[in-house]
């Protein structure tokens, strides 16, 4: 939806460990980057939260559909369809954002949310992930005021921002958006996967030290 990283565009709630992760889709290493990145968020202490993934744009975009192809990507490897939101068949986009965000306070007592959507930036960006702490929010590339979404974020840079930017979310190529969202989607499901066998252990370590 046009999103921009808080930290990057109001300068606030930067890692104090460690700066945002940003990795080209090209490269061999980007899944397994994003993903041992992901699972040290996940290591923290957040074991007694739902981990949410609210995937934010639309399918009547081309560039736009970032999120949309990234949560349909991962209802097709498994995950889990109560804790993911925004796909191709339902996505999570301007008009409906303020309404799923509320539904998800009604239903999930103070859940960890991973905000995924695309963004404009500059031509040397353009192919890039970020993923780090903080909210993204959308809709701001694009002049939409819309809430701040998420614990954490990924972002795929789409295309060239700064000039006509609904003309340029309509006329950016399929090719990388697709390629960017298989790659968001695959280390997504790779550092859950790792975070639920850990939750797992010591959940069983902990009923062996009580018996």
């Amino acid at each position: 939806m046009g999103g921009i990283p808080l930290q990057f565009s109001m300068k606030l709630g930067l890692s104090k460990t460690e700066d945002p992760l940003k990795v080209p889709y090209t490269d061999s290493e980007a899944t397994t980057q994003i993903s041992h990145r992901l699972h040290h968020y996940l290591s923290e202490p957040i074991s007694s939260r739902d981990i949410l993934i609210v995937c934010i744009g639309t399918d009547r975009s081309t560039g736009d559909s970032l999120g949309p192809l990234v949560g349909s990507r991962l209802r097709q490897l498994g995950f889990p369809q109560e804790y993911l939101f925004g796909t191709l068949d339902q996505p999570v986009h301007a008009m409906n954002l303020i309404e799923v965000l509320s539904n998800i306070r009604q239903q999930y007592q103070h859940p960890y949310i991973i905000a995924v959507d695309a963004c404009l930036g500059q031509s040397s960006s353009v192919g890039h992930i970020q993923l780090g702490s903080g909210p993204v929010k959308p809709g701001a590339g694009v002049n939409k005021d819309l809430p701040p979404v998420g614990d954490i974020h990924l972002t795929g840079i789409v295309n060239v921002g700064g000039f006509m930017e609904y003309f340029v979310l309509q006329n950016t190529r399929l090719s990388i958006v697709f390629n960017m969202s298989e790659v968001i989607a695959d280390a997504i499901f790779a550092a859950h996967q790792t975070h639920m066998r850990a939750r797992s252990s010591v959940k069983r370590a902990t009923f062996v030290t009580l018996d």
